[in-house]
Order: structure tokens, then C-alpha cells, then sequence
């Protein structure tokens, strides 16, 4: 609950190895299936240079992270070497005050450093509604290339089980 007066802090910083169990914890809570081990596979590609994380604190708690990939695997972007901003997640209770904006805003200065345009894909289903609409207003503009999973494009008559795997890309120049 908000009262006059009350200030909300929202830190981004790089992440460091200590918070690999505490943000595999965080998600776990919630009822998803983050593994610690995905985080400490995250921070030894960031130590490789491969990857770079974020970390979102909302008041001092872990409330989120978002990931920079500078090769992509997905093949639009792969030819146009393009890095791309993956893996982004905020933790429900801290959805809706401002830190997904922060994160993706705070990635973009990131990538700015080593190149002009990024690319990010979303999910189809419900559950991403918010995501597509923080990037169209973040100025993210779809490829063009329609629906893929796995590198794979859909033509019109293709048909396709429905799952977290369908994704649309948008890229974003500076």
C-alpha cells in the first residue's frame, strides 16, 4: 500500500553470483520453475562475456531481471547480428510499478554500447499481453516475419500446437 509521503526505490544493477539462489528462491515462491542452476549457467555466460544480466530491486528485495544475449538464436536476428534482450521476468507482487520499463530501458543503454538496434521476442499467449504492450509503447516494432517457434516460421495453413514456444520478434533502432 502506497501513503503520502512513501518512497519506492527501484535499484538495477549487474548481477552477482550471490543472487543466483536468492532469485531461483524468489520465482520458486511464486510457483514457477526457475532452477537454480539456470541462474548459475547465466552468471558464468555473463562472466564469458556471452550474456548480461540486470537485476531489479524494488525497496531493497529482488522484484526482477532481464538478460542481453550478444549472439542471438534466433535466425532474423542472427543475420542482421543483432544482440538481443531475453529472458525478462518481474516477480507478480512487484508487476505494475515501473520496473519491467526500468529493466528494458536500462538493457537498451547496455546494448547501445556495442550496437544501434536490438531485438526482442515475445510470447503469443495471455500471459505476455503486458510484455507486448510495454514494447510497442517502448517503440519496438514487430520484424515482420509473423509467428516462429524454434526458428521455424508459420505459413498460413501450418498448423501448430498453442504454447509458450510461439513468440513474435520486434526489434528496436536507436
Amino acid at each position: 500500500m502506497n501513503f503520502k509521503g512513501d518512497v519506492q526505490v527501484i535499484n538495477i544493477r549487474k548481477m552477482k553470483l550471490d543472487d543466483v539462489k536468492q532469485i531461483s528462491i524468489a520465482f520458486t515462491q511464486q510457483g514457477w520453475n526457475k532452477p537454480i542452476e539456470l541462474y548459475r549457467n547465466y552468471y558464468e555466460e555473463q562472466e564469458l562475456g556471452k550474456r548480461y544480466i540486470l537485476v531489479a530491486e524494488y525497496n531493497n528485495e529482488f522484484a526482477g531481471y532481464i538478460t542481453i544475449i550478444w549472439e542471438s538464436s534466433y535466425i532474423i536476428f542472427q543475420e542482421r547480428n543483432l544482440p538481443e534482450i531475453v529472458d525478462f521476468n518481474v516477480l507478480k507482487k512487484f508487476q505494475r510499478k515501473g520496473i519491467g520499463r526500468k529493466l528494458i530501458l536500462s538493457a537498451e543503454k547496455i546494448v547501445k554500447r556495442k550496437s544501434q538496434e536490438v531485438g526482442i521476442r515475445v510470447g503469443l499467449l495471455e500471459g505476455y499481453g503486458q510484455a507486448q504492450r510495454l514494447y510497442v509503447q517502448l517503440g519496438y516494432i514487430p520484424d515482420g516475419k509473423g509467428i516462429s517457434k524454434d526458428n521455424y516460421f508459420f505459413d498460413y495453413f501450418d498448423k501448430t500446437e498453442v504454447d509458450d514456444d510461439l513468440v513474435i520478434g520486434f526489434t528496436k533502432v536507436f
